[in-house]
Protein backbone atom coordinates (compact mmCIF):
# COMPACT_ATOMS: atom_id res chain seq x y z
CA UNK A 1 0.00 0.00 0.00
CA UNK A 2 2.72 2.19 0.94
CA UNK A 3 4.63 1.48 -2.78
CA UNK A 4 1.13 2.75 -4.09
CA UNK A 5 1.21 5.79 -2.37
CA UNK A 6 4.67 6.77 -3.29
CA UNK A 7 4.14 6.12 -7.05
CA UNK A 8 0.86 7.96 -7.33
CA UNK A 9 2.73 10.60 -5.38
CA UNK A 10 5.61 10.62 -7.29
CA UNK A 11 3.22 10.81 -10.76
CA UNK A 12 1.54 13.94 -9.04
CA UNK A 13 5.09 15.23 -8.38
CA UNK A 14 5.68 14.74 -12.49
CA UNK A 15 2.47 16.04 -13.04
CA UNK A 16 3.44 19.48 -11.12
CA UNK A 17 6.81 19.50 -12.68
CA UNK A 18 5.40 19.24 -16.55
CA UNK A 19 2.61 21.78 -15.40
CA UNK A 20 5.11 24.16 -13.82
CA UNK A 21 7.24 24.31 -17.51
CA UNK A 22 4.39 25.10 -19.28
CA UNK A 23 3.56 27.86 -16.41
CA UNK A 24 6.72 29.08 -16.34
CA UNK A 25 6.77 29.92 -20.45
CA UNK A 26 3.53 30.95 -19.85
CA UNK A 27 4.21 33.80 -17.73
CA UNK A 28 7.59 33.94 -19.89
CA UNK A 29 5.16 34.63 -22.85
CA UNK A 30 3.16 36.91 -20.81
CA UNK A 31 5.78 38.85 -19.85
CA UNK A 32 6.76 39.28 -23.03
CA UNK A 33 3.29 40.42 -24.28
CA UNK A 34 3.70 43.17 -21.83
CA UNK A 35 6.63 44.40 -22.88
CA UNK A 36 6.16 44.80 -26.75
CA UNK A 37 2.14 46.46 -25.59
CA UNK A 38 4.08 49.71 -24.45
CA UNK A 39 5.33 50.44 -27.61
CA UNK A 40 2.82 48.72 -29.46
CA UNK A 41 0.64 51.12 -26.93
CA UNK A 42 2.28 53.93 -27.63
CA UNK A 43 1.92 53.66 -31.29
CA UNK A 44 -1.98 53.33 -31.23
CA UNK A 45 -2.94 54.60 -28.33
CA UNK A 46 -5.74 53.49 -26.14
CA UNK A 47 -8.25 54.37 -29.17
CA UNK A 48 -6.30 51.98 -31.66
CA UNK A 49 -6.09 49.60 -28.41
CA UNK A 50 -10.05 49.40 -28.45
CA UNK A 51 -10.18 48.55 -31.52
CA UNK A 52 -7.45 45.63 -31.09
CA UNK A 53 -8.81 44.55 -28.29
CA UNK A 54 -12.26 44.29 -29.77
CA UNK A 55 -10.80 41.87 -32.70
CA UNK A 56 -9.09 39.74 -30.22
CA UNK A 57 -12.74 39.27 -28.14
CA UNK A 58 -14.05 38.00 -31.72
CA UNK A 59 -10.97 36.16 -32.61
CA UNK A 60 -11.35 34.19 -29.29
CA UNK A 61 -14.65 33.49 -29.77
CA UNK A 62 -14.31 31.76 -33.45
CA UNK A 63 -11.04 30.43 -31.73
CA UNK A 64 -12.76 28.22 -29.52
CA UNK A 65 -15.09 27.36 -31.74
CA UNK A 66 -12.65 25.57 -34.36
CA UNK A 67 -9.21 24.90 -32.27
CA UNK A 68 -9.51 25.82 -29.00
CA UNK A 69 -10.24 22.81 -27.61
CA UNK A 70 -8.02 20.49 -30.14
CA UNK A 71 -5.03 19.71 -27.67
CA UNK A 72 -7.19 19.42 -24.50
CA UNK A 73 -9.63 16.49 -27.04
CA UNK A 74 -6.20 15.45 -28.58
CA UNK A 75 -4.11 15.03 -25.79
CA UNK A 76 -7.17 12.92 -23.35
CA UNK A 77 -7.48 10.56 -26.32
CA UNK A 78 -3.48 9.98 -26.80
CA UNK A 79 -3.26 9.63 -23.12
CA UNK A 80 -5.82 6.93 -22.59
CA UNK A 81 -4.66 5.16 -25.77
CA UNK A 82 -1.03 5.85 -24.98
CA UNK A 83 -1.78 4.01 -21.15
CA UNK A 84 -3.12 0.57 -23.37
CA UNK A 85 -0.34 0.96 -25.30
CA UNK A 86 -2.20 1.44 -28.83
CA UNK A 87 0.81 3.56 -30.87
CA UNK A 88 -0.60 2.78 -34.46
CA UNK A 89 -4.08 4.73 -32.60
CA UNK A 90 -2.08 7.28 -31.64
CA UNK A 91 -1.00 8.25 -34.92
CA UNK A 92 -3.87 7.55 -36.53
CA UNK A 93 -5.78 10.34 -34.00
CA UNK A 94 -3.06 12.72 -35.09
CA UNK A 95 -4.04 12.44 -38.79
CA UNK A 96 -7.89 12.10 -38.03
CA UNK A 97 -6.92 15.87 -35.80
CA UNK A 98 -5.21 17.11 -38.39
CA UNK A 99 -8.08 16.71 -41.39
CA UNK A 100 -10.90 18.18 -38.57
CA UNK A 101 -8.68 20.96 -38.10
CA UNK A 102 -8.71 21.62 -41.95
CA UNK A 103 -12.41 22.18 -42.24
CA UNK A 104 -12.69 23.62 -38.63
CA UNK A 105 -10.05 25.74 -38.54
CA UNK A 106 -11.38 26.49 -42.80
CA UNK A 107 -15.12 27.62 -41.80
CA UNK A 108 -14.12 29.95 -38.94
CA UNK A 109 -11.10 31.55 -40.91
CA UNK A 110 -13.94 31.87 -43.80
CA UNK A 111 -16.79 33.41 -41.11
CA UNK A 112 -14.31 36.17 -39.90
CA UNK A 113 -13.04 37.48 -42.78
CA UNK A 114 -16.51 37.40 -44.60
CA UNK A 115 -18.25 38.62 -41.34
CA UNK A 116 -15.58 40.87 -40.15
CA UNK A 117 -17.74 44.41 -41.08
CA UNK A 118 -21.11 43.09 -39.16
CA UNK A 119 -18.87 41.83 -36.11
CA UNK A 120 -17.17 45.19 -35.95
CA UNK A 121 -20.77 46.97 -36.36
CA UNK A 122 -22.72 45.19 -33.78
CA UNK A 123 -19.84 46.07 -30.92
CA UNK A 124 -19.99 49.86 -32.02
CA UNK A 125 -16.48 49.97 -33.12
CA UNK A 126 -16.44 49.95 -37.22
CA UNK A 127 -12.96 50.53 -37.62
CA UNK A 128 -12.01 47.54 -35.60
CA UNK A 129 -13.11 45.19 -38.94
CA UNK A 130 -9.24 45.36 -40.38
CA UNK A 131 -8.10 43.84 -37.24
CA UNK A 132 -10.57 41.45 -37.63
CA UNK A 133 -9.92 40.14 -41.00
CA UNK A 134 -5.73 40.69 -40.58
CA UNK A 135 -6.93 37.52 -37.76
CA UNK A 136 -8.73 35.74 -39.85
CA UNK A 137 -5.46 33.26 -41.70
CA UNK A 138 -4.47 32.79 -37.88
CA UNK A 139 -7.40 30.61 -36.89
CA UNK A 140 -6.77 28.21 -39.64
CA UNK A 141 -3.29 27.89 -38.66
CA UNK A 142 -4.07 27.64 -34.81
CA UNK A 143 -6.64 24.94 -35.73
CA UNK A 144 -3.14 22.46 -36.98
CA UNK A 145 -1.05 24.20 -34.08
CA UNK A 146 -3.54 23.13 -31.51
CA UNK A 147 -3.70 19.45 -32.82
CA UNK A 148 0.28 18.76 -32.63
CA UNK A 149 0.23 20.59 -28.91
CA UNK A 150 -2.59 18.25 -27.97
CA UNK A 151 -0.58 15.13 -29.72
CA UNK A 152 2.86 15.96 -27.54
CA UNK A 153 0.87 16.79 -24.48
CA UNK A 154 -0.99 13.55 -24.52
CA UNK A 155 2.79 11.90 -24.17
CA UNK A 156 3.02 13.79 -20.90
CA UNK A 157 5.42 16.03 -21.91
CA UNK A 158 5.00 20.35 -21.89
CA UNK A 159 8.60 20.93 -23.17
CA UNK A 160 7.55 21.21 -26.53
CA UNK A 161 4.33 23.38 -26.14
CA UNK A 162 6.38 25.48 -23.87
CA UNK A 163 9.28 26.10 -26.27
CA UNK A 164 6.86 26.80 -29.14
CA UNK A 165 4.63 29.13 -27.27
CA UNK A 166 8.27 31.57 -26.56
CA UNK A 167 8.57 31.23 -30.22
CA UNK A 168 5.69 32.01 -31.05
CA UNK A 169 5.56 35.11 -28.96
CA UNK A 170 8.73 36.76 -29.49
CA UNK A 171 7.95 36.30 -33.26
CA UNK A 172 4.36 37.77 -32.41
CA UNK A 173 6.20 41.31 -30.30
CA UNK A 174 8.82 42.03 -33.16
CA UNK A 175 6.41 41.34 -36.08
CA UNK A 176 3.22 43.30 -33.79
CA UNK A 177 5.29 46.38 -33.28
CA UNK A 178 6.91 46.93 -36.85
CA UNK A 179 3.78 46.32 -38.30
CA UNK A 180 1.30 48.66 -36.40
CA UNK A 181 4.10 51.76 -36.86
CA UNK A 182 4.41 51.23 -40.84
CA UNK A 183 0.64 50.52 -41.20
CA UNK A 184 -0.07 53.72 -38.52
CA UNK A 185 1.59 56.02 -41.21
CA UNK A 186 -0.32 54.39 -44.05
CA UNK A 187 -3.20 55.55 -41.82
CA UNK A 188 -2.21 58.71 -41.09
CA UNK A 189 -1.98 59.45 -44.78
CA UNK A 190 -5.12 58.20 -45.43
CA UNK A 191 -6.90 60.30 -42.96
CA UNK A 192 -4.98 63.59 -44.49
CA UNK A 193 -6.59 62.46 -48.14
CA UNK A 194 -9.99 61.53 -46.75
CA UNK A 195 -10.31 64.25 -44.55
CA UNK A 196 -10.97 61.53 -40.69
CA UNK A 197 -8.77 60.45 -37.87
CA UNK A 198 -9.59 56.68 -37.22
CA UNK A 199 -8.08 55.20 -39.96
CA UNK A 200 -4.44 55.53 -38.62
CA UNK A 201 -5.51 53.78 -35.43
CA UNK A 202 -7.60 51.06 -37.16
CA UNK A 203 -4.24 50.36 -39.01
CA UNK A 204 -1.94 50.61 -36.55
CA UNK A 205 -4.08 47.92 -34.41
CA UNK A 206 -4.26 45.71 -37.54
CA UNK A 207 -0.65 45.63 -37.63
CA UNK A 208 -0.58 44.36 -34.31
CA UNK A 209 -2.78 41.46 -34.85
CA UNK A 210 -0.63 40.53 -37.90
CA UNK A 211 2.03 39.70 -35.79
CA UNK A 212 -0.58 36.94 -34.13
CA UNK A 213 -0.51 35.21 -37.23
CA UNK A 214 3.51 35.41 -37.51
CA UNK A 215 3.71 33.87 -34.32
CA UNK A 216 1.60 31.72 -34.86
CA UNK A 217 2.93 30.50 -38.27
CA UNK A 218 6.14 29.75 -36.54
CA UNK A 219 5.43 28.06 -34.31
CA UNK A 220 3.45 25.48 -36.64
CA UNK A 221 6.45 25.81 -38.43
CA UNK A 222 8.69 24.53 -35.04
CA UNK A 223 5.81 21.92 -34.73
CA UNK A 224 5.60 20.48 -38.02
CA UNK A 225 9.61 20.00 -37.89
CA UNK A 226 9.46 18.39 -34.44
CA UNK A 227 6.54 15.69 -35.44
CA UNK A 228 8.61 14.84 -38.81
CA UNK A 229 11.75 14.29 -36.55
CA UNK A 230 10.19 12.92 -33.26
CA UNK A 231 6.92 12.16 -33.90
CA UNK A 232 7.08 8.46 -33.40
CA UNK A 233 9.88 8.36 -30.75
CA UNK A 234 7.95 10.70 -28.39
CA UNK A 235 5.34 7.91 -27.97
CA UNK A 236 7.79 5.83 -26.14
CA UNK A 237 7.39 2.57 -27.81
CA UNK A 238 8.64 -0.09 -25.45
CA UNK A 239 6.08 -3.14 -27.21
CA UNK A 240 5.32 -4.23 -30.85
CA UNK A 241 2.93 -1.68 -31.78
CA UNK A 242 0.01 -3.71 -32.69
CA UNK A 243 -0.06 -5.29 -29.09
CA UNK A 244 -1.36 -3.75 -26.36
CA UNK A 245 1.36 -2.56 -23.65
CA UNK A 246 -0.15 -5.34 -20.67
CA UNK A 247 0.52 -8.28 -23.46
CA UNK A 248 -3.18 -9.32 -23.34
CA UNK A 249 -3.16 -9.54 -27.32
CA UNK A 250 -4.07 -7.22 -30.60
CA UNK A 251 -4.71 -3.64 -30.26
CA UNK A 252 -7.89 -3.29 -32.63
CA UNK A 253 -6.60 -0.52 -34.74
CA UNK A 254 -9.63 1.86 -35.07
CA UNK A 255 -10.93 3.46 -38.19
CA UNK A 256 -10.63 7.14 -39.24
CA UNK A 257 -14.67 7.33 -39.37
CA UNK A 258 -14.89 6.14 -36.05
CA UNK A 259 -11.48 8.30 -34.54
CA UNK A 260 -13.34 10.99 -36.09
CA UNK A 261 -16.82 10.47 -34.18
CA UNK A 262 -15.08 9.90 -30.79
CA UNK A 263 -13.04 13.87 -31.55
CA UNK A 264 -16.11 15.45 -32.60
CA UNK A 265 -17.89 14.22 -29.56
CA UNK A 266 -14.85 15.14 -27.35
CA UNK A 267 -14.64 17.93 -28.55
CA UNK A 268 -18.52 19.20 -28.79
CA UNK A 269 -18.81 19.20 -24.80
CA UNK A 270 -15.20 21.27 -24.39
CA UNK A 271 -16.09 23.95 -27.50
CA UNK A 272 -19.48 24.36 -25.87
CA UNK A 273 -18.07 24.58 -21.82
CA UNK A 274 -15.06 26.60 -23.10
CA UNK A 275 -17.00 29.17 -26.02
CA UNK A 276 -19.89 29.88 -22.68
CA UNK A 277 -16.91 30.48 -20.57
CA UNK A 278 -14.79 32.80 -22.71
CA UNK A 279 -17.42 34.42 -24.51
CA UNK A 280 -18.18 36.66 -21.75
CA UNK A 281 -15.63 39.23 -23.03
CA UNK A 282 -17.87 39.17 -26.26
CA UNK A 283 -21.38 39.25 -24.87
CA UNK A 284 -19.70 42.19 -22.81
CA UNK A 285 -18.24 44.15 -25.93
CA UNK A 286 -21.68 44.11 -27.29
CA UNK A 287 -23.36 45.04 -24.07
CA UNK A 288 -21.14 47.60 -23.04
CA UNK A 289 -21.29 49.27 -26.71
CA UNK A 290 -24.60 49.06 -27.30
CA UNK A 291 -25.51 50.31 -23.74
CA UNK A 292 -22.80 52.89 -23.77
CA UNK A 293 -24.35 53.73 -26.95
CA UNK A 294 -27.42 54.69 -25.77
CA UNK A 295 -26.53 57.03 -23.14
CA UNK A 296 -25.30 59.26 -25.84
CA UNK A 297 -21.46 57.94 -26.19
CA UNK A 298 -19.43 57.55 -29.12
CA UNK A 299 -17.77 55.01 -31.00
CA UNK A 300 -14.52 56.85 -30.34
CA UNK A 301 -15.28 57.13 -26.74
CA UNK A 302 -16.11 53.26 -26.22
CA UNK A 303 -13.06 52.16 -27.80
CA UNK A 304 -11.39 54.71 -25.57
CA UNK A 305 -13.02 52.81 -22.35
CA UNK A 306 -12.46 49.62 -23.94
CA UNK A 307 -8.79 50.23 -24.58
CA UNK A 308 -8.57 50.52 -20.93
CA UNK A 309 -10.19 47.32 -19.99
CA UNK A 310 -7.56 45.79 -22.42
CA UNK A 311 -5.11 47.53 -20.79
CA UNK A 312 -6.15 45.87 -17.36
CA UNK A 313 -6.59 41.85 -18.51
CA UNK A 314 -3.03 42.58 -19.89
CA UNK A 315 -1.80 42.36 -16.53
CA UNK A 316 -4.49 40.12 -15.07
CA UNK A 317 -3.70 37.26 -17.85
CA UNK A 318 0.32 37.28 -16.50
CA UNK A 319 -0.87 35.17 -13.13
CA UNK A 320 -3.97 33.49 -14.61
CA UNK A 321 -1.57 31.84 -17.18
CA UNK A 322 -0.39 29.68 -14.55
CA UNK A 323 -3.75 28.03 -14.24
CA UNK A 324 -4.10 27.65 -18.01
CA UNK A 325 -0.58 25.70 -18.05
CA UNK A 326 -1.55 23.49 -15.03
CA UNK A 327 -4.52 22.35 -16.82
CA UNK A 328 -3.36 21.75 -19.81
CA UNK A 329 -0.55 19.24 -17.81
CA UNK A 330 -3.70 18.07 -15.35
CA UNK A 331 -6.28 17.07 -17.90
CA UNK A 332 -3.96 13.98 -19.82
CA UNK A 333 -2.37 13.06 -16.14
CA UNK A 334 -5.99 13.50 -14.63
CA UNK A 335 -7.45 11.05 -17.52
CA UNK A 336 -5.00 8.31 -16.68
CA UNK A 337 -5.66 8.34 -13.27
CA UNK A 338 -9.31 8.09 -13.53
CA UNK A 339 -8.93 5.56 -16.44
CA UNK A 340 -7.31 3.19 -14.11
CA UNK A 341 -9.68 3.70 -11.08
CA UNK A 342 -6.79 5.27 -8.93
CA UNK A 343 -9.07 7.55 -6.88
CA UNK A 344 -6.16 8.44 -4.29
CA UNK A 345 -3.82 9.41 -7.45
CA UNK A 346 -6.61 11.45 -8.67
CA UNK A 347 -7.65 13.39 -5.56
CA UNK A 348 -3.87 13.99 -5.11
CA UNK A 349 -3.55 15.52 -8.74
CA UNK A 350 -6.73 17.55 -8.08
CA UNK A 351 -5.14 19.12 -4.91
CA UNK A 352 -1.49 19.99 -6.16
CA UNK A 353 -3.43 21.38 -9.43
CA UNK A 354 -5.33 23.45 -6.56
CA UNK A 355 -2.91 24.45 -4.09
CA UNK A 356 -0.41 25.30 -6.37
CA UNK A 357 -2.77 27.63 -8.53
CA UNK A 358 -3.81 29.46 -5.41
CA UNK A 359 0.20 29.67 -4.41
CA UNK A 360 0.61 31.87 -7.24
CA UNK A 361 -2.92 33.15 -8.15
CA UNK A 362 -3.48 35.00 -4.26
CA UNK A 363 -0.20 36.77 -3.91
CA UNK A 364 -0.50 37.87 -8.06
CA UNK A 365 -3.55 39.34 -7.01
CA UNK A 366 -2.48 41.48 -4.09
CA UNK A 367 0.52 42.51 -5.94
CA UNK A 368 -1.71 43.71 -8.75
CA UNK A 369 -4.04 45.58 -6.03
CA UNK A 370 -1.11 47.28 -3.98
CA UNK A 371 1.14 48.30 -7.36
CA UNK A 372 -1.50 49.33 -9.23
CA UNK A 373 -0.61 52.80 -9.97
CA UNK A 374 3.36 52.39 -10.51
CA UNK A 375 2.87 49.22 -12.77
CA UNK A 376 0.34 51.26 -15.24
CA UNK A 377 2.82 54.02 -15.23
CA UNK A 378 5.67 51.74 -15.70
CA UNK A 379 3.63 50.19 -18.81
CA UNK A 380 1.64 52.62 -20.18
CA UNK A 381 3.63 55.94 -19.60
CA UNK A 382 2.78 59.35 -20.99
CA UNK A 383 -0.96 58.42 -20.72
CA UNK A 384 -3.65 59.68 -18.34
CA UNK A 385 -4.10 56.26 -16.22
CA UNK A 386 -6.25 57.33 -13.57
CA UNK A 387 -8.88 54.74 -15.17
CA UNK A 388 -6.56 52.20 -15.39
CA UNK A 389 -5.72 52.62 -12.08
CA UNK A 390 -9.12 52.46 -10.81
CA UNK A 391 -10.06 49.15 -13.01
CA UNK A 392 -7.09 47.50 -11.79
CA UNK A 393 -7.29 47.87 -8.23
CA UNK A 394 -10.72 47.04 -8.55
CA UNK A 395 -10.52 43.87 -10.35
CA UNK A 396 -7.19 42.48 -8.83
CA UNK A 397 -9.65 39.87 -7.05
CA UNK A 398 -10.28 38.46 -10.58
CA UNK A 399 -7.07 37.15 -10.89
CA UNK A 400 -8.02 34.41 -7.45
CA UNK A 401 -11.27 33.22 -9.25
CA UNK A 402 -10.69 33.07 -12.56
CA UNK A 403 -7.23 31.08 -12.09
CA UNK A 404 -9.79 28.89 -10.13
CA UNK A 405 -12.45 28.39 -12.20
CA UNK A 406 -10.05 27.51 -14.47
CA UNK A 407 -8.26 24.47 -12.82
CA UNK A 408 -11.65 23.55 -11.49
CA UNK A 409 -13.04 23.21 -15.23
CA UNK A 410 -10.08 21.32 -16.19
CA UNK A 411 -10.19 18.93 -13.15
CA UNK A 412 -14.31 17.83 -14.46
CA UNK A 413 -12.98 17.33 -17.97
CA UNK A 414 -10.42 15.62 -17.08
CA UNK A 415 -13.22 13.30 -14.91
CA UNK A 416 -14.71 13.29 -18.35
CA UNK A 417 -17.87 15.03 -16.28
CA UNK A 418 -17.79 17.38 -19.90
CA UNK A 419 -20.99 18.14 -19.91
CA UNK A 420 -20.79 19.65 -16.17
CA UNK A 421 -18.60 22.90 -16.86
CA UNK A 422 -20.90 23.36 -19.81
CA UNK A 423 -24.23 23.97 -16.99
CA UNK A 424 -22.33 26.18 -14.67
CA UNK A 425 -20.82 28.38 -17.50
CA UNK A 426 -24.20 28.65 -19.02
CA UNK A 427 -25.95 29.75 -15.44
CA UNK A 428 -22.92 31.92 -14.55
CA UNK A 429 -22.97 33.62 -18.00
CA UNK A 430 -26.77 34.18 -17.38
CA UNK A 431 -26.28 35.87 -13.99
CA UNK A 432 -23.14 37.83 -15.72
CA UNK A 433 -25.63 39.48 -18.44
CA UNK A 434 -27.97 40.26 -15.92
CA UNK A 435 -25.45 41.94 -13.63
CA UNK A 436 -24.16 44.02 -16.41
CA UNK A 437 -26.91 45.38 -17.81
CA UNK A 438 -28.20 46.42 -14.38
CA UNK A 439 -24.56 47.64 -13.16
CA UNK A 440 -24.43 49.48 -16.79
CA UNK A 441 -28.46 50.81 -17.55
CA UNK A 442 -29.47 50.94 -13.56
CA UNK A 443 -25.90 52.19 -11.66
CA UNK A 444 -24.06 54.04 -14.58
CA UNK A 445 -20.86 52.30 -13.76
CA UNK A 446 -19.34 52.58 -16.69
CA UNK A 447 -16.85 50.25 -17.68
CA UNK A 448 -16.70 49.23 -14.14
CA UNK A 449 -19.64 47.06 -14.92
CA UNK A 450 -17.90 44.55 -17.10
CA UNK A 451 -15.21 44.41 -13.75
CA UNK A 452 -17.69 42.85 -11.08
CA UNK A 453 -19.49 41.43 -13.49
CA UNK A 454 -16.40 39.25 -14.09
CA UNK A 455 -15.51 38.41 -10.79
CA UNK A 456 -19.12 37.43 -10.17
CA UNK A 457 -18.78 35.07 -13.18
CA UNK A 458 -15.89 33.49 -12.14
CA UNK A 459 -16.63 33.09 -8.22
CA UNK A 460 -19.94 31.67 -9.31
CA UNK A 461 -18.30 29.51 -11.88
CA UNK A 462 -15.63 28.11 -8.76
CA UNK A 463 -18.55 27.39 -6.25
CA UNK A 464 -20.49 25.34 -8.33
CA UNK A 465 -17.56 23.47 -10.02
CA UNK A 466 -15.94 22.67 -6.56
CA UNK A 467 -19.28 21.32 -5.31
CA UNK A 468 -19.44 19.30 -8.48
CA UNK A 469 -15.37 17.75 -8.13
CA UNK A 470 -16.61 16.98 -4.36
CA UNK A 471 -19.41 14.93 -5.40
CA UNK A 472 -18.09 12.91 -8.60
CA UNK A 473 -14.54 12.65 -7.16
CA UNK A 474 -15.19 12.10 -3.64
CA UNK A 475 -12.72 15.14 -2.81
CA UNK A 476 -12.55 17.16 -0.56
CA UNK A 477 -10.90 20.58 -0.12
CA UNK A 478 -8.10 21.60 2.39
CA UNK A 479 -8.23 25.64 2.93
CA UNK A 480 -5.39 26.01 5.70
CA UNK A 481 -2.57 25.42 3.56
CA UNK A 482 -4.27 26.17 0.03
CA UNK A 483 -6.19 29.25 1.07
CA UNK A 484 -5.73 31.19 4.47
CA UNK A 485 -2.16 30.66 4.87
CA UNK A 486 -1.14 31.36 1.29
CA UNK A 487 -3.46 34.81 2.11
CA UNK A 488 -1.33 35.63 5.04
CA UNK A 489 1.12 35.47 3.67
CA UNK A 490 -0.08 37.48 0.85
CA UNK A 491 -0.96 40.18 3.15
CA UNK A 492 2.37 40.58 4.86
CA UNK A 493 4.10 40.48 1.55
CA UNK A 494 1.31 43.48 -0.29
CA UNK A 495 2.23 45.15 3.15
CA UNK A 496 6.13 45.06 2.75
CA UNK A 497 5.78 46.44 -0.93
CA UNK A 498 3.59 48.82 -0.51
CA UNK A 499 5.96 50.45 2.09
CA UNK A 500 8.80 50.14 0.03
CA UNK A 501 7.17 51.70 -2.75
CA UNK A 502 5.77 54.51 -0.71
CA UNK A 503 9.67 54.98 0.87
CA UNK A 504 11.30 55.24 -2.58
CA UNK A 505 8.25 58.06 -3.48
CA UNK A 506 9.07 60.23 -0.16
CA UNK A 507 12.99 59.62 -0.59
CA UNK A 508 13.10 60.40 -4.64
CA UNK A 509 9.86 62.05 -5.53
CA UNK A 510 11.39 62.75 -8.96
CA UNK A 511 11.20 59.21 -9.64
CA UNK A 512 7.29 60.12 -10.92
CA UNK A 513 8.59 61.92 -13.46
CA UNK A 514 10.87 60.09 -14.87
CA UNK A 515 9.15 58.51 -17.27
CA UNK A 516 9.27 54.95 -17.63
CA UNK A 517 13.19 54.57 -16.09
CA UNK A 518 12.02 56.64 -12.93
CA UNK A 519 9.09 54.33 -12.78
CA UNK A 520 11.03 51.00 -13.08
CA UNK A 521 13.02 52.35 -10.09
CA UNK A 522 9.74 52.58 -8.18
CA UNK A 523 8.18 48.66 -9.80
CA UNK A 524 11.37 46.24 -9.37
CA UNK A 525 12.73 46.95 -5.34
CA UNK A 526 9.13 46.19 -4.32
CA UNK A 527 8.41 43.52 -6.69
CA UNK A 528 11.75 41.81 -6.10
CA UNK A 529 11.42 42.00 -2.20
CA UNK A 530 7.73 41.13 -1.75
CA UNK A 531 8.54 37.60 -4.17
CA UNK A 532 11.02 36.91 -1.00
CA UNK A 533 9.13 37.75 1.97
CA UNK A 534 6.22 35.97 -0.01
CA UNK A 535 8.56 32.92 0.19
CA UNK A 536 10.35 32.81 3.70
CA UNK A 537 6.89 33.47 4.75
CA UNK A 538 5.63 30.41 3.31
CA UNK A 539 8.34 28.24 4.62
CA UNK A 540 7.85 29.71 8.25
CA UNK A 541 4.44 30.05 8.24
CA UNK A 542 4.64 26.01 7.27
CA UNK A 543 2.32 26.87 4.23
CA UNK A 544 4.38 24.34 2.52
CA UNK A 545 7.03 22.19 3.53
CA UNK A 546 10.22 20.36 2.64
CA UNK A 547 8.72 17.42 0.84
CA UNK A 548 6.40 19.56 -1.60
CA UNK A 549 9.31 22.61 -2.08
CA UNK A 550 11.14 19.31 -3.56
CA UNK A 551 8.44 18.39 -6.37
CA UNK A 552 8.74 21.76 -7.40
CA UNK A 553 11.00 23.03 -10.50
CA UNK A 554 14.50 23.25 -8.99
CA UNK A 555 12.79 22.11 -5.22
CA UNK A 556 16.19 20.46 -4.56
CA UNK A 557 18.16 23.62 -4.72
CA UNK A 558 15.24 25.79 -2.92
CA UNK A 559 15.42 23.07 -0.14
CA UNK A 560 19.27 23.41 0.40
CA UNK A 561 19.27 27.72 0.31
CA UNK A 562 16.73 27.55 2.69
CA UNK A 563 18.79 25.14 5.17
CA UNK A 564 21.84 26.89 4.58
CA UNK A 565 20.18 30.77 5.67
CA UNK A 566 18.10 28.67 8.09
CA UNK A 567 14.64 28.61 7.22
CA UNK A 568 14.72 24.75 7.95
Amino acid sequence: MKTMNKKGAKRAADFVVQGSILAMAGILVRIIGMLYRMPLNDIIGKQGNGYYTSAYNVYNILLILSSYSMPVAISKMISSRLARGEYENCRRILRAGLLYATIAGGIAGCALWFGADLFAGLMKTPFSSYALKTLAPTIWIMAYLGVLRGYFQGTGTMVPTAVSQILEQIVNAVVSVVAAGLLFQTGAAMNAARGAQNYSYALGAAGGTIGTGAGAATALIFFVMLTLSKGREVLGEETDPVHTADGSGRAKAESYGRLMYVLTITVLPIIVSSAVYNCSNVVDNFLFGQGMDRLGYTGEEIAVFWGALGQYQLLFNIPVAVSNALSSSLIPSLTRAVSSGNQEETNQRIAAAVRFSMLIAIPAAVGIGVLAEPVSNLLFAGEDNSLLIRLTMAGALAVVFFSLSTVTNAVLQGLNRLDVPVRHAFLSLAVHIILVEVFLMIFHMGIFSVVFANILFAFMMCLLNGRSIARYAGYRQEYKKTVILPSVCSLLMGTAAWSIYKGLVFLCPALLSGGRLGMAVLVFPPVAVSMAVYGVLLVKLKAIDEKELKEMPMGTRLVRLCKRVRLM
